[in-house]
C-alpha cells in the first residue's frame, strides 16, 4: 500500500486536528493541571470526542463501533500529540478495546464494546508487574476454583487506571518452563472483592495505578482469550499499543517543531532573527528529515495492521524506537532553541518533554525496542 492518506482519512485528520486546536489547546492541560482534576483528563472532553466516533473507530460495526481501522484511530493520536490532550484514547479506544476485539469472546465483546464505543465505559491493560518492561514475567496467579479462578498478585504502571471500569489483567494460570505459555488474560471489574487501587500523578500530568488483587475471583467467562493461550493475544495488543504511541510522539515531534521554526523567525539578536544564523539551520534541517522519516515509519505500521501483516511486530519496535529517539531530539532542539526561557512553566515548550519521556517508557523504551526490532531481524 503507498504511504499516503486516502481522502477520507485526510479529512478524519483535519477534523481531529480542529476540535483539538479549538477545543482542547495546551492551554487546556494548564488549566487541568492548575485546578487538580481527579481524572487528569476532562470527562465533558472525552464525551465529545466520543461523539465525534474517536472511541469507536477500531470496535466492529456489529458491536456499535465505526470499524474504520488503526490507520484512522493512528491519525487521532498523532493530532492529539501535538496539543498534548489528555483522554482514554490510549488505555481504552486502543489496548482495551484491542484486547477484547481479539478475545474471541463474544459475549464480552457484546457487553463491553458497544459502551466503550459511547465513551460509557474505560478499560485499562494490567500487565506490568516490575519497573522494567518484561511482559512475559508474570507472577500473578490465577488459581481455579469450581467456574472460578482465583486471582492473587499485583500490576503497576496501568495507564488510566484510575478511572477504569474493568482491567484485562494477565495471570499465570499454569506453570512450565517456558514464561510465554500458561498465561491468561481476564477481564476484572474495579469493583469486584478483592481489588484495591492506588494511583500516581506522572510528570505529564497523566496518572497510572498499581492493582492488588487478592483473592478475586473471576469467572471462567470473563477470560480474554483462550485459556494458557493468553501471551500471543498480548503481544498483538501491546504491538498496536506501541504503534499508537509512537503517532502521538511523531505528533510530539511535529509540534515542536513547528513552534521551535517560528520562534526562530521571531527572535532576535544582534538585530535579525536567529533563524539567520547557520548552525540553527542546519540542526532544524536535520530534524526536520527525521520527523519525515517517522511520518513513513508510523504510516507504514498502521496499515500494517489493518492488512494483518506478519511485519507488524517488526514495525511496532521501529516505529517506537524511531519516534522515540526523535522526539527525543525535537524536544530538546526545541527547548535548546528557545533559550533559557524554554526551561520555565510560563513557555509551552517544556510541556512537550514532560510527555514524550512517558510515552517513550510505557510499553518498552527507545533502547527495548531497538533491542527487540534486532532480535526479530535475525541479529
Amino acid at each position: 500500500m503507498a504511504l499516503v492518506l486516502n481522502e477520507e482519512q485526510e479529512m478524519l485528520r483535519d477534523a481531529a486536528r480542529d476540535f483539538l486546536g479549538n477545543r482542547a489547546p495546551l492551554s487546556h492541560l494548564r488549566q487541568l493541571r492548575d485546578s487538580g482534576v481527579a481524572e487528569g483528563f476532562s470527562p465533558e472532553l472525552w464525551a465529545e470526542m466520543a461523539d465525534m466516533g474517536w472511541a469507536a473507530i477500531i470496535i466492529p460495526e456489529n458491536y456499535g463501533g465505526l470499524e474504520y481501522g488503526y490507520t484512522g484511530l493512528g491519525l487521532v493520536l498523532q493530532e492529539s500529540g501535538r496539543t498534548l490532550t489528555p483522554s482514554p484514547l490510549i488505555s481504552t479506544a486502543l489496548l482495551g478495546a484491542s484486547a477484547l476485539i481479539l478475545s474471541g469472546n463474544e459475549q464480552m465483546c457484546a457487553q463491553w464494546l458497544p459502551q466503550v464505543a459511547t465513551g460509557e465505559k474505560l478499560l485499562a491493560l494490567a500487565f506490568e508487574e516490575s519497573a522494567q518492561h518484561r511482559p512475559a514475567d508474570v507472577n500473578t496467579s490465577a488459581t481455579p476454583e469450581d467456574d472460578n479462578y482465583r486471582l492473587d498478585g499485583s500490576k503497576q504502571a496501568i495507564i488510566d487506571g484510575h478511572v477504569a471500569d474493568a482491567f484485562v489483567v494477565t495471570a499465570r494460570t499454569r506453570s512450565g518452563e517456558d514464561p510465554n505459555e500458561g498465561v491468561s488474560l481476564f477481564l476484572v471489574p474495579k469493583d469486584a472483592p478483592g481489588v484495591s487501587l492506588k494511583t500516581t500523578e506522572l510528570l505529564d500530568n497523566h496518572r497510572t495505578s498499581k492493582i492488588k488483587l487478592d483473592g478475586v475471583l473471576v469467572n471462567r467467562s470473563q477470560l480474554v482469550g483462550p485459556l494458557h493461550g493468553g501471551c500471543p493475544v498480548l503481544r498483538t495488543v501491546l504491538d498496536r499499543g506501541r504503534i499508537g504511541l509512537a503517532a502521538e510522539m511523531l505528533g510530539i515531534a511535529e509540534e515542536t517543531f513547528t513552534r521551535t521554526v517560528e520562534y526562530l523567525k521571531e527572535r532576535k539578536q544582534f538585530g535579525v532573527p536567529i533563524g539567520v544564523f547557520q548552525a540553527l539551520q542546519h540542526r532544524a534541517a536535520i530534524l526536520f528529515g527525521e520527523i519525515e522519516l517517522c511520518k513513513s515509519v508510523v504510516l507504514k505500521a498502521l496499515q500494517a495492521i489493518d492488512e494483518d501483516s506478519d511485519e507488524v511486530p517488526v514495525l511496532a519496535s521501529l516505529a517506537k524506537a524511531k519516534c522515540g529517539q526523535t522526539a527525543s531530539l525535537a524536544t530538546a532542539e526545541g527547548i535548546q532553541m528557545h533559550g533559557g526561557i524554554g526551561m520555565t512553566d510560563e513557555f509551552d515548550i517544556g510541556f512537550f518533554i514532560k510527555r514524550w519521556r512517558t510515552l517513550n517508557q510505557q510499553l518498552g523504551d527507545s533502547r527495548y525496542h531497538l533491542d527487540r526490532f534486532a532480535k526479530l531481524k535475525g541479529y
